[in-house]
């Protein structure tokens, strides 16, 4: 086939490739010729192009396109290579815009896990004011007794005792148990979500009984004091991983017109992008956790302001991040 002819047959697709460059989609997002289930036809356009590059050599057409298509040959393999690299910036673009995105499209869930942990959580905080009994409906004497040492005014350390040797094998520690709860919180949702429900629940009576007895004998102090840095980010990757496991549930329980299996196909590659963020979360509140929040020497009223701002910037993140300006 003569150059020209072959220019004349082709050329559509290869403007398609040009638009598709040019447009910045990511891998599998739209294909060359517009179709929004671009994924599964990627790979066989992708190699009509690479042919078409090899059948251009190979018939000695002109240098001019032959460069044209080995310009847009290592264009297209450049944009599907940088898409589905583990890089630092796609990282950076989840978290500073997708991550948050996804959070509130997903506010359904979200509110719900939101609600099955704060509203016991703050009942038996109030409660436990006018009736001091109630905690043991949930703590054992043992871990009433516990708590209090751990809390006390007169501790070595706050928190959990020491039994690491350093602040970053405690780090270890706290990255490891707050890990555990929140894969709890998200693999009950194989149960139909009641295993995420339960969870949910059962540590919002947990802490809130911690919380109320607390400051209910006059532990107040150092309690809040403790846990007012991490609370922020632990308390939001628990309600994320919470929020994952509804969202599996959901699949199960209501299908809709697909098959479980397919739902919850679709909805796990939700929950798990949320049980990512809540990892990130987890992560950072252990930390802080390990090394901000021993420190007694800190005034209480700073840790607490420290607490609050660290609460505003969370829940800004979550409400702004990744909104596109409206166009004036």
């Amino acid at each position: 086939m003569k150059e020209r002819r072959y220019i004349f047959c082709r050329q559509a697709e290869w403007e398609a490739w040009d638009q598709w460059l040019t447009a910045g989609q990511r891998f599998g997002s739209v294909s060359p010729e517009g179709d929004p289930a671009g994924a599964a036809s990627f790979p066989h356009r992708f190699r009509r192009l690479c042919h078409d590059l090899a059948l251009a050599r190979d018939r000695n057409y002109s240098a001019v396109l032959v460069d044209d298509l080995h310009r847009r040959v290592l264009a297209v393999h450049q944009r599907v290579y940088g898409s589905v690299r583990p890089d630092g910036s796609r990282w950076l673009r989840f978290l500073s815009e997708g991550f948050p995105e996804l959070a509130r499209s997903e506010w359904r869930v979200m509110l719900v896990a939101f609600l099955l942990l704060f509203v016991p959580l703050l009942t038996f905080i109030v409660v436990a004011q006018a009736w001091p009994e109630c905690v043991q409906l949930v703590l054992s004497p043992g871990m009433i007794g516990e708590v209090e040492e751990m809390y006390s005014p007169t501790a070595r350390h706050l928190g959990r005792p020491r039994a690491a040797s350093s602040d970053w094998a405690m780090w270890g520690f706290y990255v490891a148990h707050n890990l555990r709860i929140d894969f709890q919180a998200f693999a009950g949702g194989l149960t139909f979500g009641l295993g995420s429900v339960f969870y949910l629940l059962y540590n919002g009576l947990h802490i809130g009984a911690i919380a109320g007895h607390l400051t209910q004998i006059g532990y107040g102090s150092t309690f809040w004091g403790f846990v007012a840095g991490h609370s922020a980010f632990e308390m939001s990757g628990a309600v994320l991983s919470g929020a994952a496991g509804l969202k599996l549930g959901m699949a199960l329980i209501a299908p809709g017109q697909r098959t479980r299996l397919a739902a919850l196909r679709q909805n796990a590659s939700i929950a798990v992008r949320l049980l990512y963020g809540a990892a990130i979360l987890t992560f950072l509140a252990a930390f802080i956790e390990a090394f901000w929040s021993p420190l007694q020497a800190i005034p209480f009223e700073f840790r607490v302001a420290v607490g609050l701002l660290l609460w505003l910037l969370t829940c800004l993140y979550f409400l702004l991040a990744g909104r596109s300006p409206r166009a004036p």
